[in-house]
């Protein structure tokens, strides 16, 4: 049989922890995943604008708006797309230290896609895999390039290929900085800002 002396010291103990443990300072841990290979894909960090290709000095039509961030210690990319129609998508990346390459896992209505891959000797982020459309039940080899451009912009590019190992493109789109974009103004109202 437990004794009414005892309870009362374990309590005690437990009160004691509790108010050691609540008076101290929190810290934030430090960025876990720092410097290569985890940096590989910081060209593509930011707030952007996207258009189509367009003329050596414009840019085309305004395509959406994509945010990416570095979280988790910046361990995690964190893709959030709204497209100028008002579709939306997301995805997570990460490299993978499991397989030792980059994966990209992205979900939208009614399209998803799984990719792995990283720098080619250009620089440019090459993931390639499968992607999967809800509505059919289809799915289609599919390989997405991100480009750094030496004007601070980004292209993406993604590819579908066929049963017979042929690539077509099926999108390009030029990521502006959104705060050096020139058409931010037009792009804002294009979102209905």
């Amino acid at each position: 049989m437990i004794s009414a002396k005892t309870v009362l010291i374990a309590a005690g103990l437990s009160l004691a922890s509790a108010g050691t443990a609540l008076s101290q300072t929190p810290t934030t841990p430090p960025d876990a995943c720092v410097g290569a290979p985890w940096d590989a894909f910081d060209f593509w960090v930011g707030e952007w604008n996207v258009y189509a290709p367009g003329t050596e000095e414009a840019t085309g039509p305004y395509l959406g708006h994509n945010r990416i961030e570095r979280i988790n210690g910046g361990c995690l990319v964190t893709e959030h797309w709204v497209g100028a129609s008002g579709n939306t998508g997301d995805s997570i990346n990460v490299h993978d230290p499991l397989i030792g390459a980059w994966r990209q896992v992205w979900m939208s209505n009614g399209w998803y896609i799984d990719y792995t891959g990283g720098l080619d000797e250009a620089g440019a982020m090459v993931l390639t895999g499968e992607a999967y459309t809800v509505q059919t039940d289809t799915r289609a080899p599919l390989r997405g390039t991100w480009t750094p451009n030496d004007d601070g912009s980004v292209t993406q590019q993604f590819d579908q290929g066929d049963a017979e190992g042929n690539w077509q493109t099926v999108f390009v789109g030029i990521y502006v900085p959104k705060a050096d974009d020139p058409r931010a103004a037009e792009a804002a109202a294009a979102r209905g800002e």
